[in-house]
């Protein structure tokens, strides 16, 4: 069951990772619209975490592996180049949490 849950972390934060990605890099686009999909994926997230405390240790390797799937599934979504989006990750798990950046 570990392993389904950890995937489930995986995903989310990889969904998560993505949109916050399309916020920074499609200024233009940033709407209420992906606002609201940002603050759904948070809760999922941290809806996740308090149901599996366990995966708490393990979000730093998490975070690396969802980082590059947030990349790929960004430059699908935006049409940008994959090395337009920083090489590692330019959030950590609590700047994901609460920092929606306005530059």
């Amino acid at each position: 069951m570990i392993k389904a849950e950890k995937r489930e972390l995986l995903s989310r934060l990889a969904v998560l990772l993505m949109h916050l990605l399309q916020w920074q890099h499609q200024p233009t686009l940033r709407g209420n619209s992906r606002r609201a999909i940002i603050k759904v994926q948070r809760r999922e997230l941290e809806r996740h975490l308090a149901d599996n405390p366990s995966l708490k240790a393990r979000l730093p390797e998490l975070i690396v592996t969802a980082y590059e799937d947030a990349t790929l599934l960004a430059a699908r979504e935006t049409g940008l180049a994959e090395s337009v989006f920083s090489a590692a990750c330019p959030w950590s798990f609590q700047e994901m949490m609460e920092v929606i950046s306005e530059k």
